[in-house]
């Protein structure tokens, strides 16, 4: 990635049949080569045994309200889907009905999510547990996304859609079980970019407390697989998506394990969807490797959020930990906060460094910006699966009309941070070993 001749300097490690040049001689470029229309993450779906509690718990324990419904109350007898939403972050929490109360075919219509498919469900749920089966992004035309993305390579998984012609959906294969799902609104005014806001036909909205941590939007998401070459390569190839960073186990490992990575963004630079590989001959088992055994195979690793203010954010989360929210990986020594200053100093106030202490929050930069972050536990009952919350600092752009905004990635991925996380991730690991749950 990056460079795929063979003339490397001796850094480059070849990982399905291409060069990985690692994150120093990695040379950022956007071609803009997307080869359909894409404006930004639209959602994300989990699928799991039981939607209306484990969204409860989300949004306790993130500060997400429910915002929408879709169940035997509104006419669904497919599945009930509960949307949790916080500013342009959305999660969609989907769970089967029996089959018996929709055995009247004219019924199977009432399903909100029409590539819902209850025999799928059964087998994803068996295999992964609690996990995310859609990334969904928003895209000029669905239908048109759908037929060239199939036309470069990609595996279908649903057919364009039309509800209430209002939306298109259509999903094709990303990694493992999980689908890219394009959504794309064809009536919609121009002159009204958040006219979507409502998400999708067969949803009624939900009248909540106002929870907010101050989450705005999905970051990024991480997926984890067994070779990243051939992942790379084939989500590349239907998408158009260029490579926005790479890393390899010398950029972000540990004496005991690591991993190499690439990441994909489009043209905006607005989805980035990093993916992770595991390496092999370390002292312990990649992290990567425990992933893939335990959720048996590839799939969603973590979820980026991002927030405008991580104090604010992690101050509530924290509260909650205890009371049916999540937890967090543990703090790095106090070594690391004692070096901030130096590293930090002219983005974070003395304040700020002591609060990041407090909350365990981890701060990393790289050319253009500062980036604060920290990492959940994993969200369910398998070490898979978790959050991690993000703010970043800097990289402020005009677009044309003038406007204020932030570049995509400002601040980088924590290149400088996992190390630390790794150390967290082993030392769980390690937990788990001596109690023989691994």
């Amino acid at each position: 990635m990056g460079n795929e001749n063979d003339n490397d300097n001796g850094n480059a490690k070849t990982t399905g049949g291409f060069k990985l040049v690692g994150f120093s001689n990695f040379v950022r470029t956007n071609p803009r080569s997307d080869r359909f229309g894409v404006k930004r993450f639209h959602h994300v779906e989990f699928w799991c045994g039981d939607a209306t509690n484990t969204a409860r718990r989300f949004s306790w324990g993130l500060g997400m309200p429910l915002v929408a419904k879709s169940d035997l109350s509104t006419g669904n007898l497919v599945h009930a889907s509960y949307l949790l939403r916080s500013g342009h972050l959305r999660f969609l929490f989907t769970s089967p009905y029996s089959p018996s109360i929709a055995a009247d075919p004219p019924s199977s219509s009432s399903a909100a999510i029409p590539t819902f498919d209850r025999a799928s469900f059964l087998s994803f749920s068996a295999a992964h547990g609690l996990a995310v089966r859609a990334i969904a992004v928003e895209v000029d035309d669905a239908a048109l996304a759908f037929a060239t993305s199939l036309a470069h390579g990609a595996k279908p998984s649903s057919p364009p859609v039309t509800l209430g012609n209002r939306a298109v959906v259509a999903e094709v294969r990303l990694y493992g079980d999980v689908v890219l799902r394009y959504v794309s609104y064809p009536n919609q005014d121009p002159g009204n970019p958040d006219q979507g806001s409502w998400f999708l036909p067969g949803f009624e909205p939900v009248a909540s407390d106002p929870l907010d941590f101050g989450i705005r939007r999905l970051d990024h998401a991480v997926g984890n697989v067994a070779e990243l070459g051939p992942a790379v390569s084939y989500v590349k190839g239907f998408t158009g998506f260029h490579e926005f960073a790479e890393f390899t186990a010398e950029d972000v490992g540990t004496s005991e394990s690591g991993l190499n990575s690439v990441v994909l963004a489009n043209n905006d630079e607005t989805v980035l969807i990093p993916m992770n590989e595991p390496v092999f001959g370390t002292k312990r088992k990649s992290q990567i490797q425990t992933y893939l055994e335990h959720n048996e195979g590839a799939g969603v690793q973590h979820l980026a959020l991002a927030s405008e203010d991580i104090f604010r954010t992690l101050r509530e989360m924290r509260s909650r930990t205890g009371l049916g929210g999540f937890e967090f990986m543990p703090s790095p020594p106090p070594t690391y906060y004692k070096n901030l200053k130096n590293r930090a100093g002219d983005v974070l106030t003395e304040e700020q460094i002591k609060e990041c202490e407090k909350l365990g929050i981890l701060v990393d930069r790289d050319d253009q910006g500062t980036l604060l972050q920290i990492f959940t536990k994993p969200l369910g009952d398998r070490p898979t699966i978790f959050i991690e919350i993000i703010q970043r600092v800097g990289c402020m752009l005009k677009d044309d009309k003038g406007e204020l905004y932030q570049k995509g990635g400002c601040g980088g991925f924590g290149k400088g941070n996992f190390s630390e996380l790794f150390k967290s991730i082993e030392e769980y690991e390690k937990t788990l070993e001596a109690k023989k749950v691994v």
